[in-house]
């Protein structure tokens, strides 16, 4: 948890003292609040159903409002609803009274905007909810974060002329198998633009640079290009540009365990001057509008 953090159920958000740059960075598969009706629907234990968060996340973000840039990481958990989905994404193998004409391989596999399984495909819970349960959890909790978030990026365009999303995630190793190598071994870290469409070139470099420089090897779009957040909010020539970034897991905690690991400070020292960087990229527009 960010320190100084504005909370609500379903966010927090940590704002800089002055925003200095036109970056926005945000988390949305960090969330551990479960409700408890929740809990006593699913049979996982506790860990099973945190498999598929993006534990710690935030932490590792948590100095980017020390840089002049917002930090909003969710509160609620991904099991429970994937902020980083269409609200469109209806699974109707989970939801009664949903019909589709076409149900993507994303949705078939159990992934909807309500998820069906979580990690290696482990069902959350048996029988369905009903369509009213499920735009009831979306009403109150999709809807207010992507709503902040929104509003973070139009205070950008506001102040700078120009917003720069960073969205945040992490990856477990076992997804890295079908990653492309980078000088011999997996990636740390992968940056994803949808292939060039969700930002321009400069800033898929500028975050390249970054992280290498910050001691990471960097892979782009494969096996990971970007999700709804990035792929809805990225509009570069609308003045907005969205970069996703993943983190290989095993760098920082025990994946089984869910828990830092003995060197999670270190690693987190490195995202650190890596956010610095990333934060220092939404300056640049600001220089360039200026000169």
């Amino acid at each position: 948890m960010c320190e100084d953090a504005m909370e609500s159920a379903v966010y927090s958000l940590s704002l800089p003292a002055a925003r200095r740059t036109c970056a926005v960075f945000d988390s949305p598969h960090s969330g551990a609040d479960y409700p408890a009706d929740f809990l006593a629907r699913t049979a996982l234990g506790p860990l099973q159903i945190r498999s598929s968060e993006d534990a710690f996340v935030d932490e590792l973000y948590c100095d980017a409002p020390r840089f002049g840039a917002p930090l909003m990481a969710a509160r609620v958990p991904r099991a429970y609803v994937d902020l980083n989905r269409s609200p469109e994404d209806l699974d109707p193998a989970l939801i009664s009274g949903t019909m589709r004409r076409f149900v993507s391989p994303r949705i078939a596999a159990g992934l909807g905007v309500i998820p069906r399984v979580v990690a290696e495909g482990r069902p959350i819970m048996t029988g369905k909810l009903t369509l009213f349960e499920a735009r009831r959890r979306l009403a109150a909790n999709w809807y207010p974060y992507h709503d902040r978030l929104q509003e973070l990026i139009q205070e950008s365009r506001r102040l700078f002329g120009v917003a720069l999303l960073f969205d945040c995630h992490s990856m477990p190793r076992d997804a890295l198998a079908s990653a492309p190598e980078v000088q011999g071994r997996r990636p740390d870290i992968i940056l994803g633009d949808r292939f060039g469409v969700s930002c321009d070139r400069w800033v898929m470099e500028g975050a390249v640079d970054v992280f290498r420089e910050a001691g990471f090897s960097v892979a782009r779009n494969a096996p990971f290009a970007g999700g709804y957040i990035t792929q809805t909010y990225g509009r570069p020539r609308q003045g907005v540009h969205a970069l996703q970034i993943e983190i290989n897991r095993s760098l920082y905690m025990d994946e089984k365990r869910i828990e830092r690991r003995n060197d999670f400070a270190e690693v987190a020292s490195l995202v650190r001057r890596a956010v610095e960087g990333l934060a220092n990229l939404g300056v640049r527009p600001l220089r360039v509008a200026a000169e």
